[in-house]
Parts: structure tokens; C-alpha cells; sequence
């Protein structure tokens, strides 16, 4: 293991990719963008992938972007300063016109070609693919030695899931060996996945018969500018399909939690998960932690409180409230309400935010600075799955308070 994390530190560059809109955590990514979204109630997505990185002793990490990118650059800056005694480095690179390139990222795949140069700077010869919107804690030499004991020329980590799950997944097949034979994206009819099971005896969860891409991709630097020179935009769509056939691509498995959490179900889920008598995805690692901003806040406040399988982060002030299996976020302000599944972003420093008295809220996500008034009830009690008012709105039938929003006094759904 040592001599490969010393393969891993001086040879090898991380890229973790958050360019995109982020439409599918909208409203969350108005304002930020999809890596800055916060997680956990103090920590953002951005740092599970470079928190996975650190601790699998990788630390030249480039993390790119085009969108709201201020509050992720703010907080890159503030959270991984590796000293002065380290090369490594967590760095922000922001689409920009170039005399050679005036556009936009066009895809996961033109987002790394137009940063080849900055990547290609570096001494090494194998760069890492992450994706900056997935909760899971790996180990990445394990994926590093797999890569270097088959001979690979790209490696990519592989989840066992279901036939409802290969739906929305890039979907992997597989000789005896490891070695992918064959990649289809998001294979969503019985048609499309025709072929793609595991054999049975391969099968590591017979529930589970399909491999679905993880979005993690270990590639030889001279492969990885190969596999660029066309005109392909994305590495699901366009890269990984056409490198099968002409390239020694190797599967990784893993078999750990993970989860996509690029959608406002999904993310309110992950939420929920957390707060289960036994979480399935834990913080509370010490061998393997999750990086953070260091706020230097006191301890949180709590007086009359009811609380229920609940998690509750630094700095908040609690009176008089029922809470029952919800995530309480940094400096969060709750004074007599219930919150039943709610996940609350907390506030900024001398935000006026906060849950006012007489105040019900279930199956909500409530964003950072959010002011709910008195005798609010958010419980959409019609099972909308879609819809809107005043300081509030409903995505995929979860109620979804904006950053900075306010909820009038009185307001029912």
C-alpha cells in the first residue's frame, strides 16, 4: 500500500467536475453552484469527492466549473489550505474564453479537453475523473492498483445495482476478467439492456444483476488526450462507449453506499438516510473524514426542546420545539415550531433566518437565510409534486424553501 500511495501522490492528477447548470437540484443551484450546494448541515457536495481524494492521499486536485462559481471558490479557498510544506493544491478552474476557445463547457468531456493544458502542466501520468454530486466514501488507491495490475488504459468504478436503477446509469459488461466489453448509456427499456446482465456466477447480489458506471474514471494521461481529440462532449454519451472498442478499459467494483444525489429527491433522501437509527453513509469516520470549512463556532443551544433521530450541526439556537428525524444546519434558528423530515440548511453569519413560533413543517428542504414567519404550516397536505407560491415551491413532492426566501405569517400548503 505505501509504495502505491507514493505512486498515487507523485503521479497522479484529480479532476472532479461540476460545470453543469445543475437543473435537476433547482432551486438549490440558483444562486451557487452544484458542488457549493451544502450537505449534512455544515459540510457542501464539493467535499465528499475531495475529502476521498485527501485521504487516499491524493492532492492535486482541480475542481471545474462555470456556473455561480464565487461561493465554491470562497469555499475552496477557506477549507483546503495543505500548507506550505505540501505541493498539493484544491483549485477552482472556471470556464473562460482563451484565444483558442471562446465557448462554454459543452459537456463533461469538452469541460477536461479545455483544460488539458493546466492538466498536462503537471508532472504525472494518469488523471482522475470524479463527479462532484455523488455521497460515498472510497478509497481510491484500491481503484489505482486495479488499473495498475490489469495493464489498463482506463479504469472505471463500477456500482452492482437493479434493473430499475440501470435506467439511469451508463450500463457496463464485462468479461471474467474485469475488462468492459461494452458501455451503454442509460439503457431505460428492456430492449436497450437486452445482454448487459452478469452472469449469474459473477453476480456479487443476485437483486442486483446489472453494473452501472459510478462516474469515476482513471485514465492514462496520453489516453485521456487521445480519447479528447474528437469532437466528443461528454464521457458517458461519446468517450467511454468508443473507447471500449479500440482501448484495454477496466471495471472497478465497488460495493459500498452510494448515491447519485444530482436530483431534489435524491438529495432529500440522502438527507433522510442520515438520520435512520443505523445510516447506511456515515460522517462519523475517523479514519476516513470528511473535510470541511473550520467555522470556529460554539456549541449549539437547546431549551425545551423535543428531539427525535435527528442531526444537529454547530451554532444553533433552539427554543421550545419539536424535532423529529431532520438535519439542523449551521447557526439554524428554530423558536417553538415542529420540523418532521425537514432538512435545514442553517444561516451565514448575522443572517436574520429562522423558524418562528406556532410554525409546522414536514418533508421540506429549508435553504440557507430562510425566514419562516409565524403559524406557517408546510405540509403539502394535497401531495403536490409540482408547484409554487410565495417563498416556497414543491420539486418531485418535496417542499423546497429558496436561499434567502421569506415565508409569510400565516402561509398553508
Amino acid at each position: 500500500m505505501s509504495a502505491v500511495r507514493g505512486e498515487v501522490t507523485a503521479d497522479l492528477v484529480v479532476v472532479v467536475l461540476g460545470g453543469g447548470r445543475g437543473t435537476r437540484l433547482d432551486p438549490l443551484t440558483r444562486l451557487r453552484s452544484k458542488p457549493a450546494v451544502p450537505l449534512a448541515g455544515k459540510f457542501r457536495l464539493i467535499d465528499v469527492a475531495v475529502s476521498n481524494a485527501l485521504n487516499s492521499g491524493m492532492q492535486r486536485i482541480f475542481v471545474l466549473t462555470q456556473f455561480n462559481s464565487v461561493s465554491l471558490h470562497r469555499h475552496l479557498v477557506a477549507s483546503y489550505r495543505l500548507g506550505p510544506f505540501s505541493r498539493g493544491f484544491v483549485e477552482v478552474l472556471a470556464a473562460q474564453q482563451t484565444p483558442s476557445d471562446e465557448r462554454w463547457f459543452q459537456g463533461t468531456a469538452d469541460a477536461v479537453r479545455q483544460n488539458l493544458g493546466f492538466i498536462s502542466e503537471l508532472r504525472g501520468t494518469k488523471v482522475l475523473i470524479l463527479s462532484g454530486d455523488h455521497l460515498y466514501r472510497m478509497d481510491y488507491t484500491l481503484l489505482l492498483r486495479e488499473h495498475v495490475r490489469s495493464g489498463a488504459e482506463i479504469t472505471m468504478a463500477v456500482l452492482p445495482c437493479s434493473e430499475e436503477e440501470i435506467a439511469g446509469f451508463g450500463a457496463v459488461r464485462v468479461d471474467p476478467s474485469g475488462r468492459v466489453v461494452e458501455f451503454r448509456e442509460k439503457p431505460a427499456t428492456a430492449e436497450a439492456r437486452a445482454g448487459m446482465e452478469l452472469p449469474q456466477r459473477l453476480r456479487p447480489d443476485p437483486k442486483r444483476p446489472y453494473l452501472a458506471s459510478m462516474g469515476i474514471y482513471l485514465f492514462e494521461q496520453e489516453v485521456l488526450t487521445d480519447c479528447l481529440e474528437s469532437d466528443a462532449d461528454d464521457f458517458g454519451k461519446h468517450v467511454l462507449p468508443a473507447a471500449v472498442g479500440s482501448r484495454r478499459v477496466q471495471a472497478h467494483l465497488f460495493e459500498g453506499y452510494w448515491r447519485d444525489i444530482g436530483t431534489i429527491r435524491a438529495f432529500y433522501e440522502a438527507h433522510m438516510d442520515m438520520v435512520r437509527p443505523s445510516p447506511p453513509f456515515s460522517f462519523h469516520d475517523p479514519a476516513c473524514p470528511i473535510y470541511t470549512h473550520p467555522r470556529f463556532l460554539p456549541g449549539s443551544r437547546m431549551d425545551g426542546l423535543t428531539i427525535t433521530r435527528s442531526v444537529i450541526a454547530d451554532g444553533a439556537v433552539l427554543k421550545d420545539a419539536r424535532i423529529e428525524d431532520s438535519v439542523i444546519g449551521v447557526r439554524s434558528r428554530v423558536r417553538g415550531a415542529t420540523l418532521r423530515r425537514v432538512l435545514l440548511m442553517g444561516a451565514d453569519e448575522d443572517a436574520e433566518a429562522g423558524i418562528e413560533e406556532g410554525s409546522v413543517i414536514e418533508n421540506a428542504i429549508i435553504d440557507k437565510n430562510a425566514r419562516i414567519g409565524r403559524n406557517v404550516r408546510l405540509v403539502n397536505r394535497h401531495g403536490l409534486q409540482e408547484a409554487g407560491g410565495e417563498g416556497w415551491l414543491i420539486r418531485q413532492g418535496v417542499i423546497v424553501v429558496p436561499k434567502n426566501a421569506v415565508v409569510p405569517d400565516g402561509s398553508e400548503i
